[in-house]
């Protein structure tokens, strides 16, 4: 079975859920399972650790996740059209994996939520990108053959799926933010499939 990482920070919940809908897409791929991981927050308080288990939701990511993985996807909420600090913190901190080529070759793919519809949604996705390329990994866009991208008036853009999660953070996800989910890991687990052939 070929292990595709899907590494989320979420602090009010709907990163979490496309997290949970892009490893149900990864899990409908003969040969392919879902590993869900999270990373934890930052804290201004440089003597607080979070514990080792998180009180709910998917354990914390491990750099041995990393290694293992045949295919990442990375998601983040937004902050200021980029990636959250705990995402960037943790990336920060792949150095030695990076040295090792430990992700190069391998596929990726991002995906964020936002509170607002332009509220930087894409140049999020492009930024979070950019470690992942250092990295050498290979980028897996959406393409417009997945209809709900052509349609959707909520969440979705070709860098990756979106979420559009209102002011209060409070709007389900819609069901062409679902349906691009599902297709974005799909289409991350058959590149790894085809990869790992190679």
């Amino acid at each position: 079975m070929l292990d595709i990482l899907v590494l989320y920070y979420s602090q009010h919940g709907a990163t979490r859920e496309l997290a949970r809908l892009i490893a149900r897409g990864v899990d409908g791929v003969p040969g392919c399972q879902a590993r869900l991981r999270t990373v934890p927050k930052v804290s201004s308080v440089c003597e607080a650790v979070e514990p080792a288990i998180p009180d709910g939701g998917a354990p914390y990511v491990e750099r041995q996740d990393l290694i293992d993985c045949a295919g990442l996807a990375l998601g983040s909420p937004t902050r200021f059209g980029n990636m959250a600090s705990a995402v960037k913190y943790f990336l920060d901190g792949t150095s030695g994996e990076w040295m090792q080529g430990a992700l190069s070759g391998k596929p990726a793919c991002v995906f964020t939520s936002t509170s607002s519809l332009h509220g930087g949604q894409e140049a999020t996705l492009l930024t979070m990108m950019v470690p992942l390329l250092h990295h050498g990994m290979v980028i897996a866009g959406l393409p417009y053959s997945e209809a709900a991208l052509l349609a959707t008036q909520t969440g979705g853009t070709p860098y990756g799926v979106s979420h559009l999660a209102g002011s209060q953070s409070d709007r389900p996800i819609s069901e062409h933010e679902k349906a691009l989910a599902l297709a974005q890991g799909k289409r991350l687990a058959e590149l790894a499939v085809k990869l790992a052939a190679g």
